[in-house]
């Protein structure tokens, strides 16, 4: 998962951000090696303090890594709110010929999922902020584990700046605690996109629901 959101395509939320929603961390950096599946594959990763779940690979990340369907062979891909990395380098190794885009406000987030895809020998991930992504590109598929906790507000206006960026036959999947409004967000979702998207309840488990768009 990943951050917080001036520069994802959304306003500043005041004081009350976790510290992971910060353009630029002010706890020090320091650097630690992990060993991490990713679906099926092994990878060596850094991880840093002022990042989201700086030590380990998030519970909702796993769940979302374990249920979703084979990526596309190729084409455009988006990690919305990339954290260290974990999805990005996933779709990544997945599907070797995509194009990657690992977005995020945290600027110790990207330059952590530019670290890790050249530890692990990949050249197609773009780790950039939302003004780094070109405004007429669309994503064959996004991929998320969204900043719940930066409002309900900014999450909405998060998702809406993104989704609708899906090609036609292009899909989204989301990852939501249950606990922090995942049934409510689907309903709203269908309503807010309208027609030409299909929005439903893809898969769940341990507290969590990977919500499916599809873009007709």
């Amino acid at each position: 998962m990943g951050s917080g959101m001036t520069n994802m395509g959304m306003g500043n939320q005041g004081g009350k951000a976790e510290q992971y929603f910060a353009a630029e961390p002010t706890s020090e950096d320091v650097r630690r090696r992990l060993h991490v599946m990713l679906r099926d594959h092994e990878a060596d990763v850094e991880v840093s303090n002022g990042v989201f779940s700086g030590t380990r690979v998030d519970l909702g990340t796993s769940v979302l890594l374990k249920r979703v369907p084979e990526p596309p062979q190729e084409g455009a891909f988006l990690d919305l709110g990339c954290g260290w990395g974990p999805i990005a380098l996933t779709m990544a190794l997945e599907s070797p010929k995509a194009d990657v885009w690992a977005l995020d406000v945290n600027e110790r987030a990207l330059e952590l999922t530019r670290r890790n895809a050249e530890i692990n020998g990949i050249d197609t991930i773009h780790a950039v902020m939302a003004d780094g992504i070109p405004q007429d590109l669309t994503f064959d598929l996004i991929w998320s584990n969204p900043p719940i906790r930066i409002g309900k507000e900014a999450l909405h206006e998060l998702l809406m700046a993104w989704l609708p960026r899906l090609s036609a036959g292009g899909a989204a999947y989301l990852v939501v605690q249950k606990n922090l409004g995942s049934d409510s967000l689907i309903p709203w979702l269908a309503m807010q996109l309208g027609e030409g998207y299909g929005v439903s309840k893809y898969a769940s488990a341990k507290g969590f629901r990977v919500i499916e768009v599809l873009k007709a």
